[in-house]
């Protein structure tokens, strides 16, 4: 049960290991691109690629589809990243419940954003926990977990795929010795929130201290992706990194580097509406930079 691209590896990693998928579970295909053409997501791909029965229903209000995956009469639902609330009939459904993959250290990160929140707070490590599915978002108990760390450039693409693959190696781990692992009841102490990324926060505020600004870029790239107003225009900020100098915020001291309230920040890669992501020599060939300028 899963949607985006998060959720392919741990897909392809039951199908190694030889255990038999009676269905996958997806969120429906949703318009996209100029057209809006309705495309299968990456697991709904993946799987019908592979011979899998896919099964998209829109919500689990309909007993219908209820009554559907409990006919499966599953051994076990792996749940990641699906998108949807699933209830207690479903949960209660597979012979040994519904086994989350979750992209946090868990009682940290919570929620729709753990990978976005991980690198905008400036944590050092995160990883992978196996949950067992409670009515709680994200509550239960932890069978597996695998830590990494966050690498001074990771992105939160980097890391997502980082993630991807431990949580792929994780859930099959896990159910290797399913029976004998020991649950681990979360600590109350610790617990964070990872509250899904608004479009409306994406904005860079110069006025913060070059880290969080970093942080903040490096965390939301490359999706929603953090922008500024250059000239006018929206611009992507998709990397950066902490640099020498000091300005007023938003003021060019050099090339891509940029005053923050504290420090400053080298941006490395950008992106102006409708063209391509470029670095920064290529994007200052297109756009040069006057030192004293300020960034919106």
């Amino acid at each position: 049960m899963g949607t985006p691209d998060f959720s392919v590896p741990a897909l392809h990693a039951l199908i190694a290991a030889g255990y038999r998928v009676a269905a996958a579970y997806t969120r429906p295909p949703r318009p996209a691109g100029r057209g809006k053409i309705s495309r299968p997501g990456p697991v709904h791909a993946a799987a019908g690629a592979m011979g899998i029965e896919v099964r998209c229903p829109v919500t689990f209000n309909d007993p219908a589809d209820v009554a559907a995956f409990v006919a499966l009469q599953a051994d076990v639902a792996v749940v990641v990243a699906y998108g949807l609330i699933l209830p207690q009939a479903v949960l209660d459904a597979p012979r040994h419940g519904c086994l989350n993959i979750h992209a946090s250290l868990l009682p940290r990160w919570r929620g729709a954003a753990p990978i976005h929140r991980a690198i905008m707070a400036g944590d050092r490590k995160t990883g992978i926990c196996i949950i067992q599915m409670d009515a709680g978002v994200d509550t239960g108990p932890v069978l597996w977990r695998e830590e990494t760390e966050i690498l001074p450039g990771d992105t939160a693409g980097s890391l997502h795929n980082r993630l991807a693959a431990l949580g792929a190696d994780s859930i099959r781990a896990t159910l290797a010795c399913y029976r004998d692992i020991d649950r681990q009841p979360q600590p109350v102490a610790g617990v964070t929130l990872a509250t899904r990324i608004d479009k409306a926060e994406a904005r860079v505020d110069w006025t913060r201290p070059a880290t969080d600004v970093d942080r903040h870029i490096r965390g939301l790239s490359p999706f929603p992706g953090a922008w500024c107003k250059i000239r006018g225009g929206r611009v992507k900020l998709l990397l950066s990194r902490e640099a020498e100098g000091t300005g007023t915020p938003g003021q060019i001291l050099r090339g891509t580097t940029v005053a923050c309230g504290d420090g400053a920040v080298e941006l490395l890669c950008l992106q102006r509406a409708g063209k391509r992501v470029m670095d920064a020599s290529a994007f200052l060939n297109g756009m040069i930079l006057k030192p004293g300028e300020h960034l919106g």
